[in-house]
């Protein structure tokens, strides 16, 4: 009998899974004894060299003990997941009196604010927003807005060419070229969106965004212009005695053709660094449509006059929020986005 009846007791056995302290160690133990070579394995396979009495004997004792070993073998698993259970519910426990943690809230990036701002301020005023595509024909981008050949905008070294002759749009005044084909004056309109050139310093980007604004209507005057230009900007830095005024310039899609200077926002038109101490901003540029402008647009310019304005988004809210490098607009730094929250 001593080839086949394991030499331990029950109780030994017993004794030993009470030990276990972990689901590997019994699983350990039930392999010793239950496994492919395990003791009680073995026994109950040594029972074939018994006589049939021997063998029916042994064989209910060995059945016997090996009920018991996996019954004690379960109980002490429930033993141990139990326990397991509590000391995770204890680390887990949350105490719900405790305040939720600050996730903190996304919000417009500055940019966009001042987009939002100036839909809003124009929508007021009867201003419909447009839209168009950023990459345009020549067509779009230069001749329609009265651009010559031998323009310097033209040129390979200011304007990201297309193998095709298309351009990426070097502004956003094709979009109102676009509206001008679909719709008849009286008008009033805005485009807005991403404008390239090849820049890059601490006040230029090669991408950067532009609102343009048109005004088509009978005996539309330049003195509209300047009491509309005036009004926008003393509303957009929210100072009522803003100084503006207006300087001559030239554009080839305007006549006359004027760039917009405003009293040194930081400075209060002392003079200061920004302002290069002549108590001045540049801010937007703008005037009459040129009449060759409204006889390719097909406009009756006996009938029909208007103004045309423009102005970089990038640069007006880098004023209005005293914002130093314009990169910062394009880093994702969130230490600097979340300002403007």
């Amino acid at each position: 009998m001593e080839n086949v009846v394991p030499l331990t007791s029950i109780a030994e056995i017993a004794e030993v899974i009470g030990r276990c302290q972990s689901i590997a160690e019994l699983e350990s133990l039930r392999v010793h004894w239950l496994g492919k070579k395990g003791i009680l394995t073995q026994a109950l396979q040594g029972l074939a060299k018994l006589d049939p009495e021997e063998r029916k004997r042994h064989g209910a004792q060995l059945n016997s003990w090996k009920a018991q070993f996996l019954e004690l073998l379960d109980q002490r698993r429930h033993l141990i997941e139990a326990a397991l259970l509590e000391q995770k519910l204890i680390r887990e426990t949350l105490d719900i009196s405790l305040p939720g943690r600050n996730r903190g809230r996304g919000s417009l990036h500055p940019v966009r604010q001042t987009l939002d701002w100036i839909e809003g301020y124009f929508s007021g005023l009867g201003f419909e927003v447009a839209d168009g595509p950023e990459l345009e024909d020549d067509f779009h981008n230069f001749t329609a807005l009265n651009i010559p050949e031998e323009h310097p905008a033209r040129a390979m070294h200011d304007t990201f060419y297309l193998e095709d002759g298309r351009v990426l749009r070097t502004h956003t005044s094709p979009v109102q070229i676009r509206y001008l084909e679909s719709h008849q004056p009286p008008l009033r309109m805005i485009a807005t969106g991403r404008v390239y050139r090849k820049d890059s310093d601490l006040t230029h980007t090669p991408m950067f965004h532009q609102v343009e604004g048109l005004f088509l209507d009978e005996n539309a005057s330049f003195a509209d212009l300047r009491g509309l230009l005036a009004d926008f900007l003393q509303n957009f830095f929210d100072r009522s005695d803003l100084q503006v005024r207006f300087r001559p310039s030239y554009f080839p899609f305007t006549e006359p053709s004027a760039e917009v200077d405003v009293a040194c926002v930081l400075c209060n038109g002392t003079g200061c660094r920004v302002c290069k101490a002549t108590g001045w901003l540049e801010v937007l540029g703008c005037g009459m449509v040129h009449p060759a402008v409204l006889t390719m647009a097909g406009v009756d310019q006996e009938k029909f006059s208007g103004f045309a304005f423009g102005m970089g988004i990038e640069r007006l809210t880098m004023l209005r929020l005293g914002i130093p490098d314009l990169r910062l607009f394009f880093e994702s730094d969130l230490r600097f986005l979340r300002q403007f929250s």
